[in-house]
């Protein structure tokens, strides 16, 4: 310690500048903090305020804009895409399976889409890019005893959806987002992307699609999440 510090007058002056600083800085995150709400709440407002072409409203109830997509944790598969395989079977006659170069030759479609998870976040015009499920299932050949889609992932995870909703023409495995390959933490190499249910419905990390007869609830929806899960119904839980 140097003669100068060590007066005690000037000591106190560093640590009354060191407090005014901590507190300033504190103040500038808090600042930073209510700003974020502000933008969320304006653009929570204006997304209320305009209606799908279906008739309901762009935001479900219950919901809040946020900007950025949160990964929401899961168990991470392969991220590598020389490594990725994708399995598409049951009630088909004709299964496959494609490895990450095969199932970007299925013909890739972009697709902007509006983001709703469970804990009450929605994400506007998330863009996608990918292969249809609807795509993937003509491919196939499906069995006229098909009524459900089950999304395989890493780990065991599963999500089921229901046929005509899977087959819609927005639901798809994506492998890019906002023009950006998927990075890890949102499902590399691939994920399922379905608008229109909550985002546990989008299997991240995925490894294969089954179509099946009877129902299979899946990972969360055995453990006490809606069987459907539909946003505007508010179908969070059973």
């Amino acid at each position: 310690m140097t003669n100068e510090t060590q007066d005690p007058d000037l000591c106190r002056s560093i640590a009354r500048r060191d407090f005014i600083m901590r507190a300033a800085s504190g103040t500038v995150i808090a600042a930073l903090g209510g700003g974020l709400y502000a933008i969320s709440d304006r653009l929570t407002r204006e997304a209320k305020a305009q209606t799908r072409d279906d008739g309901r409203p762009r935001v479900p109830p219950g919901q809040r804009v946020i900007e950025t997509l949160k990964p929401m944790g899961g168990t991470p598969g392969d991220p590598s895409r020389a490594n990725f395989k994708l399995r598409v079977h049951g009630e088909v006659k004709s299964p496959y399976e494609l490895d990450f170069a095969e199932l970007m030759a299925m013909g890739p479609v972009t697709v902007r889409s509006d983001v709703h998870c469970v804990t009450g976040w929605t994400m506007l015009d998330a863009k996608w890019t990918g292969v249809t499920v609807k795509a993937l299932a003509e491919r196939a050949g499906l069995e006229s005893t098909a009524r459900h889609v089950i999304f395989e992932a890493a780990a065991g995870y599963t999500a089921n959806v229901r046929l005509r909703e899977a087959l819609r023409d927005d639901v798809m495995v994506a492998w890019d987002f906002g023009g950006q390959p998927l990075r890890r933490p949102h499902g590399a190499p691939v994920r399922a992307v379905v608008p229109d249910l909550y985002f546990w419905k989008s299997a991240k990390y995925l490894t294969g699609i089954r179509f099946v007869a009877r129902d299979e609830p899946g990972y969360w929806e055995t453990r006490g999440y809606n069987n459907h899960a539909d946003p505007w119904k508010e179908e969070r839980y059973a």
